[in-house]
C-alpha cells in the first residue's frame, strides 16, 4: 500500500498557521492531521470547527480530523460543514452500535470514517466495527499532548490489526524516522507526525525519510 504522511498541525506554529500548512504541503505532505480535543476525553483543549473551516480555505490537502472529544456525534455536522474529508471517532467514546450509526451518517455526506483506539485498548474492541470504517487510527501515545515518546508496545497491535483489516491503518503519536520502518513493516500505511516534521530543519527531507525509510 502507498505510504502517506499526515503532518499533525498540533505541532505547528499557530501564529503563522497558513504558512506552516503551505510549507508541509509543498514539502510533500499527503494530508493534514487535525487533533480536536475538548478537555474532557483528554486533558487538553485545542481547536474546533471554525479553525478547520479556515484550514480548508488555505489547503487542498485532505483534512483528517481526529475527534478526541466526548459525545462526538453532537459535533459531526459542524466538522463536516467545515470541510473535513476524514473524521476519526474514538471507540472509547462510542458504543459499537453508535459508531456504526455515525459511520453511515458520515459516508452519506461523502466523508470517510475512521475508528481510533488508545494504546491500552485491545484490537478486539473494534473487531465488530471494522466493516463499517474506511481506516483505523492506532494511537502510539496516550492522547492529549503533542511531543510525547512513541510507545513501541503498539507494534504487535498493528500487526494483529493488519491480519484482519484491509483498509488504511494510520498511526499517531511520537512518529519519526526512528520508528517509521517498523510501523510500515507492521502494516501501517499512514503516518501522522507532528513534532518530527514541524521542528525539522528540512521539512521535505523529514517527510521523505518517513516515506522511503525502507
Amino acid at each position: 500500500m502507498k505510504i502517506r504522511v499526515a503532518p499533525s498541525i498540533l505541532s505547528a506554529d499557530f501564529s503563522c498557521l497558513d504558512r506552516e500548512i503551505k510549507k508541509v504541503e509543498s514539502a510533500g505532505a499527503d494530508m493534514l492531521h487535525i487533533d480536536v480535543m475538548d478537555g474532557h476525553f483528554v486533558p487538553n483543549i485545542t481547536i474546533g470547527p471554525v479553525v478547520v473551516k479556515y484550514i480548508r480555505k488555505v489547503s487542498r490537502l485532505p483534512l483528517d480530523v481526529h475527534l478526541m472529544i466526548e459525545k462526538p456525534q453532537k459535533f459531526l455536522d459542524a466538522f463536516i460543514e467545515a470541510g473535513s474529508d476524514m473524521i476519526t471517532l474514538h471507540i472509547e467514546t462510542l458504543s459499537s452500535a453508535q459508531l456504526k450509526k455515525q459511520s453511515v451518517r458520515l459516508k452519506r455526506k461523502g466523508v470517510k470514517c475512521g475508528v481510533s483506539l488508545n494504546p491500552n485498548t485491545p484490537v478486539k474492541r473494534i473487531k465488530n466495527v471494522l466493516k463499517y470504517v474506511d481506516f483505523v487510527l492506532v494511537m502510539s501515545v496516550y492522547p492529549g499532548f503533542g511531543g510525547q515518546e512513541f510507545i513501541p508496545d503498539v507494534l504487535p497491535k498493528i500487526r494483529q490489526l493488519r491480519k484482519i483489516f484491509t483498509g488504511d491503518i494510520s498511526v499517531d503519536g511520537g512518529v519519526s524516522d526512528r520508528y517509521a520502518e517498523e510501523l510500515i513493516d507492521a502494516g501501517a500505511n499512514i503516518l501522522a507526525s507532528g513534532s518530527y516534521i514541524f521542528r525539522a530543519k528540512d521539512t521535505k527531507k523529514a517527510i521523505e525519510r518517513l516515506k522511503v525509510c525502507r
